[in-house]
Parts: structure tokens; sequence; C-alpha cells
């Protein structure tokens, strides 16, 4: 199993803020925080643009909570 980061970090790996990414994306900012928070939230069609607007393919992001993900980041470095 490979591992996986957040959609937050994906963005900051990039040097996109939230607005900026958002306008890539098409959507607003706070859409953006919200599926920041829970990834499971975006829609395929989004889904669909995370390579072009953070290099990194769907398989690579952790689409779960902020705190499943905290959760997961622990197992994985212990």
């Amino acid at each position: 199993m490979s591992k996986k980061i957040s959609l937050k970090a994906a963005r900051l790996l990039v040097g996109l803020s939230q607005k900026d990414a958002a306008n890539k994306f098409g959507v607003h900012y706070q859409t953006l925080a919200s599926w920041e928070e829970n990834p499971k939230k975006m829609k395929r069609e989004y889904l669909e643009l995370l390579p072009e607007v953070y290099f990194i393919s769907e398989d690579s992001i952790f689409f779960g909570d902020e705190n499943e993900f905290n959760r997961y980041y622990r197992k994985r470095t212990c």
C-alpha cells in the first residue's frame, strides 16, 4: 500500500493558496476548504482535475476527514 497525503498537503506541495486552487477547480474557496476537511465531498468531475491542478493522482489522496487522516498517518509512522 502506497503512502497517501491529505488534499491540503497536495495543494501546499504545489504552492497554491486555497483561493488560487479553488480558481483552478472552478469553485469557491470555501468549497475547497470543505473538501480539505473531508475529501469524500468532492464530486467525480473535480477528482478528475487533481492531476491537472496538483500534479498528483487520485490514488495518492487520503479520502477521509482530518481526524481519520491523523490516525492513518500515526499508524504509518510508528
